[in-house]
């Protein structure tokens, strides 16, 4: 006799993303707020700070002290530790152990806070550790990159690079909040300011247009990382993105379906093949230019359209081809982004701008030719 009993658990996450400047000027409540909001305290809360960040901000961990001797919201349980940052801080577990570290003998639980401050990829090494000490610390993220603030920030997940792969051992753990402080930017050279862009593209091919008109309007001042337009793509994008995770019915990714990864299946690919020359953004930038061009190669995508996102990308100052996609073995590289998936090979193509089709089939001939279309108008 077989007895099956059937279990159903709804559980409701609720965070907030919060953007402001000089999150530690002790007259801006918006760290202390959030930390209110966890109820009676003072909570422990231990610091990581990305050395990026230390080094463009050298006071930043004084203004921490000073900011917490002000708000009594959160007990300072040990001293700030700074980690390595970029993709070498999740390249091994190195950074995760050492967090891991700090969690222990800071003496956190499940009712304390894990302060993260730094770069996309420091957030995800420290949030893996959070997310696995005690099943879960709370984690407020402070991204101080662009590509932080507007997406590896504001989502679900963490990981760290293992066997070589991107983002193979991680977790899906919402984070308590996440502050964003435009201030931050400032400490950040021209490059890393300019990669959070990419990204932007991105989700406005394939969910709004509008956007995308809006961008492209400002492509000339983004290039030249202008405030005023940087700060607005930056909260746009990330709006999109929670509204992708809160309504795209599928936010911890159990089906292979991923379309906030288009243009992402080469970008990964690209980075592991430079050993980090590239950056994500500017790999994205070329994966976004070789999706766009495919798209319209296999004829989805119209001229016009394709044009004016190969000018987008231009103007923004990134350029969609590198010699390592010339030699890049796409099979593998597919098979590599659909094992990543988890099931079937979902890929995202454009029919126009802000909107898309997902297939499961590549003509590899019809891609190499978009990749040789590339190299001859930009390589």
């Amino acid at each position: 006799m077989t007895r099956i009993i059937r279990q159903t658990i709804a559980v409701r996450y609720d965070f907030p993303v919060v953007f402001t400047r000089k999150a530690l000027d002790p007259a801006n409540p918006a760290l202390a707020d959030i930390l209110a909001q966890a109820g009676e305290g003072p909570h422990r809360l231990a610091a990581v700070l990305d050395e990026g960040v230390s080094k463009a901000f050298p006071g930043y961990i004084r203004d921490l002290e000073a900011y917490f001797a002000h708000h009594s919201v959160a007990l300072l349980a040990a001293p700030a530790l700074i980690v390595q940052g970029g993709e070498r801080s999740k390249a091994d577990l190195s950074v995760y152990q050492t967090v891991l570290d700090l969690i222990f003998k800071a003496r956190l639980c499940r009712q304390s806070f894990l302060l993260v401050v730094g770069g996309g990829a420091v957030l995800d090494a420290a949030g893996f550790a959070a997310a696995t000490s005690h099943r879960g610390v709370r984690l407020i993220r402070m991204p101080s990159t662009a590509l932080g603030q507007n997406d590896a920030g504001v989502g679900v997940k963490n990981a760290v690079n293992y066997f070589g792969r991107k983002n193979y051992l991680g977790t899906f753990a919402p984070p308590y909040a996440v502050l964003n402080d435009f201030a931050l930017l400032a400490g950040l050279p021209d490059r890393e300011r300019r990669a959070g862009l990419a990204e932007a593209v991105k989700i406005a091919l394939i969910k709004d247009r509008g956007f995308f008109d809006r961008l492209y309007e400002d492509r000339f001042a983004l290039g030249n990382l202008e405030p005023g337009p940087m700060e607005h793509s930056i909260e746009r994008c990330a709006e999109l993105h929670l509204e992708h995770i809160a309504t795209g019915g599928d936010p911890f990714e159990f089906g292979s379906s991923r379309p906030l990864d288009f243009g992402h299946w080469s970008a990964h690919a690209l980075e592991e093949a430079t050993l980090g020359r590239l950056g994500h953004g500017e790999a994205v930038a070329i994966g976004v230019g070789l999706d766009s061009l495919y798209s319209h190669l296999a004829g989805l995508l119209p001229t016009g359209d394709l044009e004016r996102i190969l000018a987008m990308i231009r103007g923004l100052g990134f350029t969609p081809w590198t010699a390592e996609l010339a030699t890049m073995d796409m099979e593998a590289a597919m098979e590599a982004f659909r094992e990543h998936l988890g099931g079937r090979l979902f890929l995202s193509l454009l029919t126009g701008i802000g909107s898309r089709v997902e297939v499961s089939e590549v003509d590899f001939g019809l891609m190499r030719r978009a990749a040789a279309m590339l190299e001859e108008r930009f390589g």
